[in-house]
Formats: structure tokens, sequence, C-alpha cells
């Protein structure tokens, strides 16, 4: 199934990193401070550095068969039906983040800049551009994101310099206040939402990428530059904000931009900074739903996923209207539920892949370790 389509080792780079930041430069900061209060930048180190090594655990599985996607892999290990089976759990998982965060994209516009705009119009025109560039195809997306990477680190590092002068030391002290338990349980947020999600990118690597080897240094590479991004804002909005709005704020990094007056002329840029946010936001959600109808199409032996595209989208627009009734109960989910969704899709499933793996590898044909 479109096993001729390839990207290079760079371009899955620059998807790691969207992908790493996506919706988690606009809920990590809160969600974390919430428990680890001024000292959540330390936690996002935690969780950068135990995220690397679910990151390595996925390479060495995707390895193991590197011609195959996740879904493959799935029905290899398990067999036909029990593979299957598996597998609809992983599209399940793709399919209902896709619908989270398109959610997210609209809730943002609706809280901050279109308050008379109705829900359903901003999610079917962001989803109207998602089924575009996963109809156009994995390489298109791949283009995109390496022009867009460009962009993106600019208005960072825009944002980065601009709000410097407001950092405010004494807000992370006293320093390891929270206690080393607290701040590693709280890094599991991020872990989650940025590394064992990447789950899914596995769909990509290393089957469609020209250059096994490279692309593992890149799936690690772009996981960890993706996490000094999230280190970075967290570090601002706790210095910035002070713990306490950190935890308030819904999106404190979104405030962070409101807080920008270099001089009294430069200021109020912060519709431009969002652009950031709607970057990562749209990559990650491309991929999620790349994940879901190419998924899908495999576990249905289909030869093309495009035919999915328009009937899995309109689902997912009237999923992303109705899965959470308001922000509270979106704030709860994804502490809770969302926590225990990843876990056992992203995480336990792969490991479950390992011991399978381990008793059978005796009966399976070794394929070289790279291509």
């Amino acid at each position: 199934m479109m096993q001729n389509v390839k990207i290079n080792s760079y371009q899955f780079l620059v998807l790691v990193i969207f992908f790493t930041i996506g919706t988690s430069i606009l809920i990590v900061p809160s969600g974390i401070a919430a428990e680890a209060k001024q000292d959540a930048w330390i936690a996002t180190i935690f969780g950068t550095g135990i995220g690397l090594l679910v990151i390595w655990l996925f390479t060495k599985i995707a390895l193991w068969f590197p011609h195959l996607t996740y879904i493959q892999i799935n029905e290899k290990l398990f067999g036909k039906w029990l593979g299957k089976a598996v597998s609809l759990l992983f599209v399940f998982m793709s399919f209902l983040f896709t619908a989270i965060l398109l959610f997210y994209s609209g809730s943002f516009l609706i809280t901050h800049m279109m308050p008379n705009t109705p829900l359903v119009a901003l999610n079917i025109l962001m989803m109207g551009i998602v089924l575009m560039g996963v109809r156009l195809g994995l390489e298109t997306i791949a283009r995109s994101a390496e022009i867009l990477i460009v962009v993106f680190f600019v208005l960072f590092l825009v944002l980065v310099v601009f709000i410097s002068p407001e950092i405010k030391f004494e807000n992370i002290q006293p320093v390891f206040e929270a206690g080393t338990k607290m701040i590693v349980q709280s890094s599991l947020l991020f872990v989650v939402v940025s590394s064992v999600n990447a789950v899914i990118l596995l769909m990509i690597f290393p089957a469609f990428i020209n250059k096994t080897k490279q692309a593992k240094k890149s799936f690690l590479i772009g996981n960890l530059i993706g996490g000094i991004v999230i280190i970075v804002i967290t570090f601002l909005s706790v210095t910035v904000l002070g713990a306490a709005d950190t935890i308030r704020e819904v999106y404190p990094s979104y405030e962070l931009a409101k807080r920008i007056n270099v001089g009294d002329f430069v200021q109020r840029i912060e519709a431009l900074m969002a652009a950031l946010w709607f970057i990562s936001l749209y990559i990650k959600t491309t991929l999620f739903f790349y994940a879901s109808v190419l998924g899908m199409a495999q576990i249905l032996n289909l030869k093309d996923y495009r035919p999915l595209t328009y009937p899995l989208g309109m689902i997912v627009v009237v999923l992303s209207l109705v899965i959470f009734p308001n922000v509270i109960y979106q704030k709860k989910w994804v502490s809770t539920t969302n926590i225990s969704i990843s876990l056992s899709i992203g995480l336990f499933l792969p490991l479950l892949l390992v011991v399978v793996y381990a008793i059978r590898k005796k009966q399976l044909i070794k394929v070289p370790e790279s291509s």
C-alpha cells in the first residue's frame, strides 16, 4: 500500500519535532505546574529524559521489521486476527486524539480570538486543511513541515527574546521544593503527550523513510529538540507569570505573548505568536489522522487509504464537538483518562510486542536491521 512513498531523514526529524511540541506547548506548562508548582520546568527536563527512553524502545521495535508499518508488525507477531484486534485499538487511539486536537484548535480560537464564531465552523475549516494534507500524501506533509519549521523557530526566538526582560528568577525559588517524587510524577503528562503518543509515528518509521539508520537518530534528536522547546516555554511561563498564574491559565504560553512589551512599541503581538501553536497543532493533527486512515486501510487490506478520508473526517468533526462538554471536564480528562489510554495502547502494547517477539524470535524470518 503506497510503499513507493519515501521521505528523507531530515523531513522525518522535522515531523518528530512538530509532533513532540504539538499540544505540549499549550497544555503542558499549566498541567505540570498544577502538581510541581515552580519546579514545573525541572519536571519537563525529567520528562524529556524519560521520553527519550520511550522513543528508543519504539525504534528497537520498528527496526525488527524495517519494511513494515506498526499495523503490519502487529499482524506479523500476534497473528492475523489478534493482530487486527490490537491494531484496531491503535487506530481508535489515533482517531480519538485527532478529534481531541481538533477540539483544542477550535477551543483556543473561540477563547482568545473569535468568541462569536461557532465551534463547528472552526473545526470544519481546520479539518478541511487536515484532509487536504492527508489526501496529498506523506511526502506533501513532510515538505510542508520543512518550510513551516523555519517559520516556527523564527517566531519561537522572537517570543523568547522579547519576553526575556520580564523574567523574575524569584518565581522559581525555592528550587526543588516539590521534591523528586512529585517532580517525576508530574512529568508523566509530558511523557505521555510528547513521547508515548509518538507510537503513531511507527506508521511512518522506518517503512516510509529512505535511510533507516539516519532516521533512528532523527527520531531521538527530534524528540530531544521538541523537549527542549517545551522546557524553555515552561521555564518562561513559571518565571514570567509565576507558578500560581501558570496553573490558573488554560494556555499560559499564549499569556506569555500578551505580556510582551518592548519600549511601549512592540506589544500586542499575541496573534502573530499564535501561529506557533497552529503550526505545531496542525502537523500533529495531520499525523494522527494520517495514522488513523492508513492504519484502518491496512486492517481492511485496501490498496489506498484515500477513500476513507472523507467519511472518517466527518466523524472526527462530529466527535470533536461532543467529546468535551466544557473546558473543566477537558482538563480533568487529560490528566486521567487520556493518560490511561495512552499508556495502555501506546506503551503497554509495544511492551507486549517485545515479549511476543522474544518468544517467537526463532520462528520469524529475521529481517536486516538496516536498509
